[in-house]
């Protein structure tokens, strides 16, 4: 497992459009989403940091249901890692009771478009789809009982309430997005 830090990309960046495959059924677009945010999660399902944070994802994605939509994807190279497959996606969200659009980047091009190089990767945009926060869920990944700043939670209420999240932000870490080799 190699630890990443997200790239910090500039505050105001649009969101990339997309169109991919849910574990759903159904394909999602960046348009299908209307709510004042937009958080958009890299990640997959074998990162242990992932695993750590996933249920703390979920509740916050209830929490915000209605104000803030979430949605995840997936941008892993399943064909080195498995238990990141389009099966075993959809699998896991039926286990843990994902409350959010979980989509497959099967050419990885949402993951780079985005900047993303982690899992997870949280980017939070605004009403008009421009970056204003991206960085971590909270400070401390592995013990929830052991947060004493969720920063997310804080980003997306100041966006929902029309305020703008603090300058101050700090990157997520996690593992690095398993890209596929070039031939």
């Amino acid at each position: 497992m190699a630890l990443m830090e997200s790239t910090m990309v500039p505050i105001g960046t649009p969101c990339p459009d997309f169109t991919l495959p849910g574990v759903d059924g159904r394909l999602w677009s960046r348009d299908d989403f209307h709510t004042p945010a937009l958080l958009v999660v890299v990640m997959c399902n074998h990162c242990p940091y992932v695993q750590s944070v996933d249920d703390r994802l979920n509740a916050l994605a209830r929490d915000f249901a209605g104000r803030c939509d979430v949605v995840a994807i997936n941008s892993n190279d399943a064909v080195a890692y498995p238990e990141d497959s389009f099966e075993a996606m959809r699998a896991r969200a039926q286990a843990k009771g994902y409350v959010f659009p979980y989509l497959w980047d099967e050419d990885q091009s949402v993951a780079r478009a985005l900047g993303a190089v982690c899992t997870p990767d949280f980017f939070l945009y605004g009403s008009h789809r421009h970056l204003a926060y991206r960085g971590r869920l909270d400070d401390n990944w592995k013990e929830p009982g052991r947060v004493t700043r969720q920063e997310l939670r804080a980003a997306i209420e100041a966006m929902v309430e029309g305020r703008p999240p603090e300058k101050t932000q700090h990157p997520s870490m996690g593992c690095s997005i398993k890209w596929k080799m070039k031939p």
